[in-house]
């Protein structure tokens, strides 16, 4: 295991911040750590990268102890915060040199990486420019590349694409798996967008400081999220019927929804009802049904809490 979490504790005065959680990472995996705002998670990065003291519990980066060994693990570990920490005032060629500068990277050792990087976000046209004067794209782009730099073996994105256009996106995922594929690397995911996390290889769901869930996407979803059956076609009749069985059922203005028990559910209830089924599609359970299943909460809702 790459990351190493055992009965992590951490308040601020009568708040249970992170409260007795325990995880493991794979080498190489994309694991994801998903909360509503408030839950823990970004706590928990602090702890990680030793921008924060714990209270309590175990954390283990490469086999490294952060309170022996807090150093090294630094030099192991790369973070893109949800908000940029680049100066504004300077251009982003500065920013990088700085940066690197901080893990003795100079000179030859500069440029040769730079040029890697260059390559890999496609920075030739804005390294120059101040950062005040990129789009938010631009900048979250310089964030990543400044990540980078010193080439860890985990890298930290606290919600990398949150208000990024979909362009961006795309480029911040292609950038994360090329290196997850050629270099083996660790990415350590929190996000608010769920089909992010449907593509993780493992995901941890905090609620109110504690781990509520854990498991595949897959396993999450066979064990959380319901299917659905959504029909277009004689809709007062049909919630009527299926409210009358006891199924959760949600009327909109063109369609009536039905949460299914069990996905056989469907073979029953057309041959039972077949006039309900002219027009129809079965949808089955994501990670938000799961997140909201498991946490009470809709994370699209909170989002921008």
């Amino acid at each position: 295991m790459i990351i190493e979490i055992e009965n992590l504790k951490k308040s601020f005065k009568d708040v249970k911040a992170v409260d007795e959680i325990s995880f493991n990472v794979r080498e190489g995996e994309l694991f994801a750590f998903l909360g509503v705002n408030g839950a823990g998670k970004s706590t928990t990065i602090n702890i990680i990268s030793g921008i924060l003291a714990k209270d309590g519990g175990t954390v283990k980066i490469c086999g490294n102890n952060i309170e022996t060994d807090a150093d090294r693990i630094k030099s192991e570990i790369g973070i893109v915060f949800q908000g940029s920490v680049l100066d504004k005032k300077m251009s982003a060629y500065d920013n990088l040199k700085s940066r690197a500068g901080l893990y003795g990277i100079f000179g030859k050792a500069f440029k040769a990486r730079l040029e890697e990087l260059t390559a890999l976000l496609d920075l030739k046209d804005i390294l120059k420019r101040p950062v005040n004067k990129l789009s938010g794209g631009q900048k979250r782009r310089i964030d990543i590349a400044r990540a980078l730099f010193h080439n860890p073996k985990v890298l930290i994105l606290d919600e990398p694409t949150t208000g990024l256009d979909p362009k961006t996106r795309i480029t911040v995922w292609s950038v994360v798996e090329k290196l997850r594929k050629e270099q083996g690397l660790t990415v350590f995911l929190t996000t608010h967008y769920m089909e992010e996390a449907a593509t993780a290889d493992y995901v941890v769901i905090l609620d109110g400081g504690k781990k509520v869930a854990e498991g595949t996407p897959h396993d999450l979803k066979t064990a959380y999220a319901s299917d659905f059956i959504k029909l277009y076609k004689h809709i007062d009749e049909a919630e009527k019927y299926f409210a009358a069985l006891g199924l959760n059922v949600k009327r909109e203005r063109d369609f009536v929804e039905i949460e299914l028990n069990s996905t056989a559910q469907v073979g029953q209830f057309f041959a039972d009802k077949p006039e309900f089924f002219e027009d129809f599609e079965v949808l089955k359970g994501n990670m938000d049904n799961v997140f909201l299943k498991v946490t009470g909460k809709d994370l699209k809702e909170v989002r921008n809490d």
